[in-house]
């Protein structure tokens, strides 16, 4: 059995998988990978490019090492993400809520003579 971890294509922020695989299928001087599975008795064969393939290993507990060290990372970049985005909520929710302030400041001015608003005359 071998082991494989990818890289998912056209994901932001990046995300990978693990997976294992009976065999796989490459030359050399070829970009690509392919992975050939066994699904409901028919063999599936799928396409990586090799630049996408973080580990192809026949050792098990190093890809168990290797794919729990990626996931220990990816949740503390989440958990970052997660209070980053947090505070830009709240960030906006303040952003709101000063400019309203400054609208309403502004309507109790513009009620006042000496401002140039035609507004009044309507």
């Amino acid at each position: 059995m071998y082991y494989a971890i990818i890289k998912k294509p056209d994901t932001h922020p990046t995300e990978f998988m693990g997976f294992s695989v009976p065999k796989f299928i490459t030359k050399k001087d070829s970009d690509n990978v392919i992975f050939e599975f066994v699904v409901d008795g028919k063999k599936v064969r799928k396409w990586v490019n090799k630049d996408a393939i973080l580990l192809l290993s026949d050792d098990k507990n190093f890809y168990l090492e290797t794919l729990e060290k990626f996931k220990k990372v990816q949740n503390q970049q989440q958990e970052l993400l997660n209070e980053a985005k947090a505070q830009l909520d709240q960030t906006v929710e303040n952003f709101a809520q000063t400019m309203d302030e400054e609208f309403e400041a502004f309507e109790e001015l513009r009620k006042q003579a000496g401002i140039p608003c035609i507004l009044k005359k309507l």
